[in-house]
């Protein structure tokens, strides 16, 4: 498996780009959340519209930068450090849940909300509450789980890190013993 040791320096620079990016991406969710709420709460037609173009704004224009970002630096850290990207369960089950929410951002979150916008649009009825809280709401699941297997490192080692660590401990075992051998 491809396996580059990131430097010091820029194993803590890729380090700060994923939780800055991690965050902003939590962050966001928690905007359009909020938004989301304000238009399936509000008797307001005008508040509904003004809520869903916010929406829209967040959804086209910072969503997909920075989950791509969030997304990319974690690969940058895992292939570039010991944790690995297939080592930890921790590790695999992140990429996985980020990969499958970057795909729902772009296929699912902000179609969501485009067509919203379109219906407004359109003087058509106001949108329905699942439609523009059911994506803010799985996202922040996903990010506050994702947060929680970051700090705790549950669940030891895959099935590959378990063969990896024992074939790196049998080359460590071997080492002195043909050291012992060859200075006698």
């Amino acid at each position: 498996m491809f396996h580059v040791k990131l430097s010091r320096p820029a194993r803590r620079a890729s380090l700060v780009v994923h939780v800055v990016a991690s965050a902003g991406w939590l962050g966001l969710t928690l905007g359009l959340l909020a938004l989301g709420i304000t238009a399936a709460t509000t008797g307001s037609a005008v508040t509904v519209e003004a809520s869903v173009r916010a929406m829209k704004l967040f959804a086209d224009w910072l969503l997909l930068p920075v989950a791509l970002l969030t997304l990319l630096s974690g690969l940058v850290l895992s292939l570039g450090t010991p944790w690995g990207l297939a080592r930890h369960r921790w590790v695999y089950t992140k990429f996985w849940l980020t990969l499958g929410t970057t795909t729902a951002t772009v296929f699912a979150l902000r179609p969501g909300v485009n067509d919203a916008v379109a219906a407004l649009a359109a003087d058509g009825p106001l949108p329905d509450p699942g439609d523009v809280l059911m994506g803010p709401i799985v996202s922040l699941s996903v990010y506050v789980f994702t947060t929680v297997i970051s700090i705790l490192k549950p669940w030891g080692l895959t099935r590959r890190g378990r063969r990896l660590r024992a074939s790196s401990s049998a080359r460590k075992a071997a080492v002195p013993a043909e050291r012992v051998r060859q200075t006698v």
